[in-house]
């Protein structure tokens, strides 16, 4: 097995919001991959004392120890029972009611020897190739439904539509938002690699549309995870006239995992 981590945040000058881990057991038996995407608030307060860094570390890190430990927990479970703990660690400081309290998008994977099972709550991605080269795109697409009256920016999402009905959902102080997931399992032999893709990195795909999802993993196989951000990063610096990019901002933290077998 092959496995390959890259993340880089948007700005140097910021502390980089994703999160990434991949877990390989003691009893050599299966592991696990987990990838968050913090969501950077807009100005004006969170309710919370604390960074998007230290929520995102606190439940990656509860995430990781969970899928691992814990390998019959379904993943729905397992992130229900992380968000439990991460909000219990900061609930007698904070309001985690407040509607931009900390935040982040979710995407795990864990296999053993027979299955491998996923999960993807909001705009990370996870792509899972088959021995034959086809691919799997696990997207959560709601906030892409969205209609843009709901966008104050590209990157600033009004909280009428934020963990709603009608909306999208993200991890915050909420475990039961693990039920809006989107979940699954494949058998394990009909999966040679998968790649975990927070959004600064699907641009590639999503927003500058230079290739499929296939594709994608195409070149991850081929160049490396650190080749897919690097040609993000091209992109991002030529779109001078903001053609692709539009309101959103130039760089964003972009991470990938890639898991071969």
């Amino acid at each position: 097995m092959h496995t390959e981590v890259v993340s880089e945040p948007g700005d140097p000058a910021r502390p980089n919001e994703d999160f990434a881990a991949v877990a390989l057991p003691a009893s050599g038996q299966g592991g696990a991959v987990v990838v968050l995407d913090g969501v950077t608030p807009p100005r004006g307060g969170t309710g919370c004392l604390h960074s998007v860094p230290w929520y995102v570390a606190r439940l990656g890190g509860a995430l990781t120890e969970l899928t691992v430990s814990l390998p019959d927990v379904p993943l729905a479970e397992a992130l229900s029972r992380a968000i439990a703990r991460t909000a219990a660690a900061h609930s007698a400081t904070c309001d985690l009611s407040h509607p931009r309290t900390p935040q982040a998008t979710v995407v795990l994977a864990r296999w053993g020897t027979e299955t491998v099972d996923h999960l993807v709550l909001s705009d990370s991605a996870l792509l899972l190739e088959s021995p034959r080269g086809s691919v799997t795109a696990v997207l959560d697409d709601r906030l892409s439904r969205l209609p843009r009256s709901s966008l104050a920016t590209d990157a600033i999402v009004d909280s009428t539509v934020r963990n709603r009905e009608g909306g999208f959902f993200t991890a915050a102080a909420d475990p039961a938002v693990a039920e809006r997931a989107v979940t699954g399992s494949l058998p394990r032999r009909e999966v040679r690699a998968l790649a975990a893709l927070t959004d600064g990195a699907t641009r590639w795909v999503e927003r500058f549309h230079e290739g499929t999802w296939e594709d994608c993993v195409r070149l991850l196989r081929k160049e490396g995870a650190r080749a897919l951000v690097q040609r993000v990063r091209a992109l991002e610096s030529a779109d001078t006239e903001r053609v692709f990019l539009r309101r959103s901002k130039t760089h964003d933290d972009a991470t990938v995992v890639w898991v071969g077998w």
